[in-house]
């Protein structure tokens, strides 16, 4: 079997002994490639990037107890559910969708093929600055634990963050050439989780009791349903097709497993260490759980270099359908050190990633960011979408209660997403107020 799709300028039928032909449509990055174990690995780099340092303070605080652990576990389900859903229409119609958009637009037309582009480029775009904004923060904080003198500034660490993104764009050609850096990406999370964990348990048990009890009043309101979008924003999948694409066949079958190995063995550090966190600070949990721990200043300084490290690997991800969409685009073939591939992505990709950095640090405003992103873009394409494209690519197999059910799904989540998108925006508008621009947070 091909495990490219680039012997054909349009499309690649791929043969198998039981199955009819599958069309795979151009790209320049390599399809069928990776096992299921490093798909798995992939998306729990998702969940559990830098990014989980945060829910504790974002999702725990306005929710509390009651509403963190079980949004959590609901998320959990209903993400594994949807993701499930799009999985088994990867091959829908006798073709491989290995694009988010191509799916839409195979099943719904021109327009939903544009709509969800645009949707999910604006999803990937926010997630990107959401992890360079997480990059400046870990490295300012590492700074902060030998200097005090409060000299280097947020932006400046921002603009470091975004410039060895740059690098690692540049080195890593597409999703599938991770490999060992996956490795290190899995080690990085478990350095700072352990240490993070270990920490919180210390502060715990010496610290007197602590507030569990989420705020009510008017802007407690907004920071509530704000947090409802961060449930969702940590088990985004808005580019599972993408991530689909890389798996070797069976491709359904395979699948399945990554995301059974995702959310099973690849959610427990995020839940663990966002209720472990909570658990040691209540209501003073912050956006970045290292800015709470107390401990050996080595310890908080691998912590913090960790989640650095991470967050370059894991805006990787992130952004590897943008950067196959430019190289397929502009026919990127041969080596990844060909003088002229070089020079290309040097170029699209450094250039792509200055515009998100400079926008990081304009507005590093992380939690708000993480309920936008939420809000416009993973409630439509994680919920949303799944629920409608399975009753139109499997209407005639579906009763009708399971179709019910879906359009309970559908309805649901729109009102969620509508509310949530007001609340992102109201919090955004008070932060740009309070702060700022290029503030040091």
């Amino acid at each position: 079997m091909s495990t490219t799709s680039l012997d054909h300028p349009l499309l690649l039928s791929v043969h198998s002994d039981d199955k009819l032909a599958i069309d795979i449509p151009n790209t320049a990055h390599q399809v069928s490639n990776d096992s299921w174990i490093q798909v798995g690995i992939v998306l729990g780099t998702g969940i559990n990037s830098a990014f989980a340092l945060g829910y504790a303070g974002i999702i725990m605080v306005p929710l509390g107890w009651v509403g963190g652990v079980v949004g959590l576990i609901l998320s959990s389900a209903i993400s594994l559910y949807a993701s499930t859903l799009i999985a088994k229409l990867h091959e829908y119609g006798g073709r491989r969708h290995i694009r988010y958009r191509d799916l839409a637009g195979f099943i719904y037309g021109q327009t939903a093929y544009s709509l969800v582009w645009a949707l999910q480029y604006a999803n990937l775009f926010l997630i990107n600055t959401g992890f360079v904004i997480l990059g400046g923060q870990a490295l300012k904080a590492f700074y902060l634990l030998f200097r005090d003198d409060h000299q280097m500034k947020l932006p400046y660490f921002i603009a470091l963050a975004g410039f060895a993104c740059v690098l690692f764009a540049i080195a890593i050609p597409h999703l599938s050439a991770l490999r060992v850096w996956l490795g290190f990406s899995t080690f990085f999370s478990l350095v700072y989780v352990c240490i993070v964990i270990a920490l919180s348990l210390k502060d715990g048990l010496q610290a007197p009791p602590r507030d569990y009890i989420p705020e009510t009043k008017s802007s407690g309101i907004w920071a509530t349903i704000g947090a409802a979008a961060s449930l969702v924003f940590a088990y985004n999948t808005g580019m599972l097709p993408e991530i689909q694409a890389t798996v070797r066949e069976p491709v359904v079958k395979n699948m399945i497993k990554a995301l059974n190995f995702q959310f099973t063995l690849g959610i427990v550090p995020m839940h663990a260490v966002t209720y472990i966190g909570y658990w040691a600070y209540g209501s003073n949990a912050s956006s970045y759980l290292l800015n709470n721990v107390s401990g050996p200043i080595w310890l908080k300084g691998m912590a913090n270099i960790a989640a650095f490290l991470q967050a370059i690997i894991a805006l990787h991800i992130f952004a590897s359908p943008t950067y196959e969409f430019l190289d397929t685009k502009y026919g990127i073939k041969g080596s990844a050190l060909a003088c002229k591939n070089l020079g290309f992505r040097i170029v699209v990709r450094g250039g792509y990633l200055v515009i998100t950095a400079f926008l990081s640090a304009l507005l590093p405003f992380l939690g708000d960011f993480m309920s936008l992103t939420g809000a416009i873009s993973t409630f439509p394409l994680t919920f949303i979408l799944p629920n409608h494209m399975y009753i139109v690519a499997k209407r005639k197999k579906l009763s009708l209660l399971q179709k019910s059910w879906h359009w309970l799904n559908i309805f649901f989540f729109s009102c969620i997403s509508v509310a949530a998108l007001v609340a992102a925006l109201k919090l955004i508008s008070v932060d740009s107020k309070t702060y700022y621009v290029f503030a040091d947070l």
